[in-house]
């Protein structure tokens, strides 16, 4: 495919902002101008195998038929209109698949449109299910270290407190409570003591705490951390003794992505509150969920507003439901589990060599989610064109070199993923390949 250069880099570096990025030193662009099945299609024509799934939410891979029908027929009959007053029936049919989909305990459906936002909607009802159960002074939220859960400033609250990347605005972030992160690593039994600081704090702030917010199995953007299913249940238990909602983030891990469908189930446990996004709709439209319980709603319905104090513009997009209602009825054709399985028991064979590559602390994978954590933080920039140089796209962040691929990724495709991230693993650790004599530029020195 031949693909005439169009894009104005210049103006883009002038004038648009980009994630994580300074207008005086920014990274890198590269000029995306279509994208394929699992490949990001460059300016120039060269393709990109994409093994982030555009953060982690293209799971489908790009341009798949069903979803961009539902889109275009969506598209011509109803793209948006306000949900104050109105309902239609996109928004009723990917709430019932929602509903369907998850614990049976979550039967009440808040539609948003970015995960930050599901995340500021589960802490608000959190928050107004206490007032409605007359116990106002409970507004605190308790989370564990090394956790993200979005950029506005309720999500920032509970975010990593010392490494994360919104330690800067200070006071001005509502003051949570930390516990120590999960140690007991994915499939062993809890480490004894591995909860004993959480339940210190739940039992000396439980008056004031009105619910613990974690991501469950894996902390994503945080620490790239797979911990102990045993943990989860230990926490639920907790959180019912002291009388604290319980709040999952499976913005990242839901659909599939750890293995499970939602990564919850690896625990056997529910939420009271769920937030969902990023693969909801496959990654073609933005759109979020919060989910409750039922005893959640009657408790906020019973707070001194009566009613449920947030609506977006953009709250249940008819265009966004439609793709998320097409994303799900894919996911229920349950060929997820097995291409999931595939990916893992690849990237586990594939990956297992950067162990004994110098620079390197550990390699992890579970699900559709692979990791080669270093034990420096690596140069993005120079990474990033190291991984684009052997046609793939690879974002790594801090000490973290991961993939998590589209689930229709082929074997050859993930094989170039692993490859390309065994070799730059290799320079940046130090050692010398083929391609480079040092590590010079790829190691963070700032």
């Amino acid at each position: 495919m031949s693909v005439s250069p169009q894009i104005d880099f210049q103006f883009d570096r002038q004038h648009i902002w980009h994630p994580y990025t300074s207008m005086t030193h920014a990274l890198p662009a590269y000029g995306v101008v279509a994208a394929e099945g699992c490949e990001l299609i460059l300016e120039d024509g060269r393709r990109l195998i994409d093994g982030t799934s555009s953060w982690w939410a293209c799971v489908h891979g790009y341009g798949h038929p069903y979803i961009l029908e539902a889109m275009q027929k969506q598209l011509s009959t109803l793209s948006h209109v306000m949900f104050g007053g109105i309902t239609h029936p996109a928004a009723v049919a990917v709430s019932k698949k929602l509903i369907a989909m998850t614990s049976d305990n979550l039967t009440k459906v808040f539609l948003a449109d970015s995960g930050s936002i599901a995340v500021e909607v589960a802490m608000k009802m959190a928050l107004q299910y206490w007032q409605g159960r007359s116990n106002p002074s409970k507004q605190r939220i308790l989370t564990v270290k090394h956790g993200y859960h979005g950029d506005t400033f309720a999500a920032m609250s509970v975010c990593d407190p010392e490494g994360g990347m919104h330690i800067m605005f200070g006071e001005a972030v509502t003051q949570q409570l930390f516990a120590p992160a999960p140690k007991t690593p994915f499939g062993e039994a809890l480490i004894e003591g591995d909860l004993e600081a959480m339940e210190a704090l739940l039992e000396a702030n439980h008056q004031t705490i009105a619910a613990v917010i974690i991501e469950p199995i894996m902390q994503g953007a945080g620490a790239m951390h797979f911990y102990s299913a045993d943990y989860l249940k230990g926490l639920r238990a907790l959180c019912d003794r002291f009388k604290v909602l319980l709040i999952l983030d499976e913005i990242a891990t839901g659909f599939g992505r750890t293995g499970k469908l939602f990564a919850y189930q690896h625990a056997g446990i529910e939420a009271d509150i769920l937030c969902l996004g990023k693969a909801l709709t496959g990654g073609y439209i933005s759109l979020a969920a919060t989910l409750c319980s039922d005893e959640v709603a009657l408790g906020i319905s019973d707070s001194p507003s009566g009613v449920f104090m947030h609506g977006p513009t953009f709250m249940g997009n008819p265009l966004a439901c439609a793709a998320a209602s097409a994303s799900m009825d894919l996911i229920n054709q349950n060929q997820w589990p097995e291409q999931v399985a595939a990916i893992e028991q690849q990237m586990k064979q594939e990956l297992a060599p950067a162990s004994t590559i110098a620079g390197v602390k550990a390699v992890r994978c579970l699900g559709a989610v692979g990791v080669i954590e270093m034990k420096q933080s690596v140069n993005t920039a120079a990474l990033q064109q190291a991984f684009v140089d052997r046609g793939v796209w690879v974002r790594p962040f801090s000490n973290y070199i991961y993939i998590m691929p589209p689930y229709t990724i082929s074997a050859a495709q993930l094989s170039q993923l692993t490859q390309a991230m065994l070799e730059v693993a290799t320079i940046a650790g130090g050692q010398k390949t083929k391609d480079s004599d040092t590590n010079s530029g790829f190691i963070s020195h700032g």
